[in-house]
């Protein structure tokens, strides 16, 4: 079942769901809008990734008023908003449709289990022919929230639980490899 903006208000005033910070007018019909933070990274040009040794280059950014996306460019960026979920909601993140029909792909690999907690890493591409400027501080993104018919036998507690800023992948962590 997805929430309703009433049940996200609840869940948030009693503290079962936890976005700091957080103010009313964020939230939606179903939906609860977060923010650009001012901190983005990008990859090395032309380095192969290897997904057994993880990241090796990776440039990070901060940036205090807007960054311009290239055409073609993916960067990660992150929320603002720290988030936290109970053991009983899961929630998908979706890009703005605003955003969207600029040609800017937004994700997260799109979903957030029960359970996490943590600023959300997004990724950033431009599929856009023309640079794409975005500003910290605007609506880049929405969480969907939905809960489960019960509580999981295994709550989240994976790599990137806890995570602030702009986290890299760590697929090297993975036990397939």
């Amino acid at each position: 079942m997805i929430l309703s903006d009433r049940t996200i208000k609840e869940l948030i005033e009693k503290g079962v769901l936890g976005i700091e910070p957080y103010e009313e007018s964020q939230i939606q019909c179903s939906s609860i809008d977060l923010r650009l933070g001012g901190e983005f990274a990008k990859f090395g040009e032309g380095k192969t990734i290897d997904v057994r040794k993880g990241i090796q280059e990776l440039e990070k950014l901060e940036v205090e008023e807007f960054i311009d996306i290239q055409p073609k460019e993916f960067l990660l960026a992150t929320t603002v908003e720290y988030i936290r979920l109970p053991s009983h909601i899961t929630a998908f993140v979706e890009g703005r449709s605003s955003l969207g029909r600029l040609g800017l792909f937004i994700e997260n690999a799109g979903w957030v289990d029960a359970g996490f907690e943590g600023q959300i890493t997004l990724e950033l591409y431009n599929a856009n022919n023309s640079p794409i400027r975005l500003y910290v501080g605007m609506r880049v993104c929405q969480l969907v929230f939905a809960e489960l018919d019960r509580i999981p036998e295994r709550v989240y507690s994976g790599k990137y639980r806890g995570q602030k800023g702009v986290t890299p992948s760590r697929i090297e962590m993975d036990g397939d490899l």
